[in-house]
């Protein structure tokens, strides 16, 4: 037997030294492109840099998130006209008054702040020789001072003159009445009523407490709803007034089938022992709900 003759394969080339994937820090293999250590030590120390700030800027906040938190929740809080700085210690408040002038009441600033009032202020002076001469305040605390603009008014007016106590009534200055200053209702400052200062009603906590409930009837429940057996809770936005009389009475959430009805006619019989601040009734802001239950 013969044995076929087979063509040697042909040995393959020596294979010739291969570029590197990568080049090196020092150029090997940019050819006539030559690499430049300085910009590659320059852009190592910028990132580090930028990653040590990085570092740092979320440790301080971590260490100072109180401090940060308390000055955001000023910024949102604050929306008196008066920027005021919050407080801890007094919530709400204003007042307004006026002598029925014909005219708005003259720009200056409020009177000293005090725990009670006896004179309250004014900018024209219908009685210069009282019985007795008391120095005119309005209720605040006795600590706040606000600045000084030469003549006494409202810090709020736009009305630089004639001099004029305003339109309101009751004494002091301003469109509101109560003896205070401005277009609330009050001994206070501002739009707000039951002295203070800040705008606004007055709210439990804060130095002020809270109304207590003298005579509440539990409300009706209208047919509809008895025959569906529905239950719930109305919830009703309200203010409670210094004589514990309540007013102003919104439903804050609806319940439907009448019962919102019920709960308003229900409310507006209820009498409460008033809030009170420094031991004086004021005016505050509640919410009250009213549960409709069947047994």
């Amino acid at each position: 037997m013969s044995v076929a003759q087979r063509a040697p394969i042909p040995a393959r080339p020596p294979v010739a030294g291969q570029m590197p994937v990568l080049p090196t820090l020092f150029g090997e293999g940019y050819g006539v492109y030559r690499a430049r250590p300085a910009a590659f030590v320059l852009s190592y120390v910028v990132n580090v840099l930028v990653a040590a700030l990085l570092i740092w800027s979320g440790h301080w906040a971590v260490e100072h998130q109180q401090q940060i938190k308390r000055q955001v929740i000023g910024l949102v809080s604050d929306v008196s006209p008066y920027i005021l700085p919050a407080s801890g210690k007094e919530s709400g408040g204003g007042g307004g008054g006026g002598d029925r002038d014909k005219l708005q009441a003259s720009k200056g600033s409020p009177p000293k702040f005090a725990r009670e009032q006896i004179t309250p202020p004014a900018v024209v002076v219908r009685n210069e020789n009282p019985k007795l001469a008391f120095d005119p305040t309005v209720v605040g605390p006795p600590d706040l001072k606000l600045p000084q603009l030469g003549v006494v008014g409202d810090p709020l007016s736009n009305v630089l003159g004639p001099p004029s106590n305003g339109t309101g009534y009751g004494g002091g200055i301003g469109s509101g009445s109560g003896g205070g200053v401005g277009s609330g209702r009050g001994p206070g400052v501002g739009p707000g009523q039951g002295g203070g200062i800040g705008g606004g009603l007055y709210r439990v906590g804060g130095g002020v407490s809270a109304p207590r409930t003298l005579y509440a009837p539990d409300p009706e429940y209208s047919e509809e709803a008895r025959k569906a057996k529905y239950q719930g809770t109305v919830v009703l936005w309200m203010i409670v007034g210094a004589d514990g009389r309540p007013r102003d009475i919104r439903v804050a959430r609806t319940l439907g089938m009448g019962l919102d009805e019920k709960a308003l006619e229900a409310v507006r019989t209820w009498r409460f022992e008033p809030a009170r601040k420094d031991g004086q009734p004021v005016a505050v802001q509640i919410n009250v709900e009213v549960i409709f239950r069947l047994y």
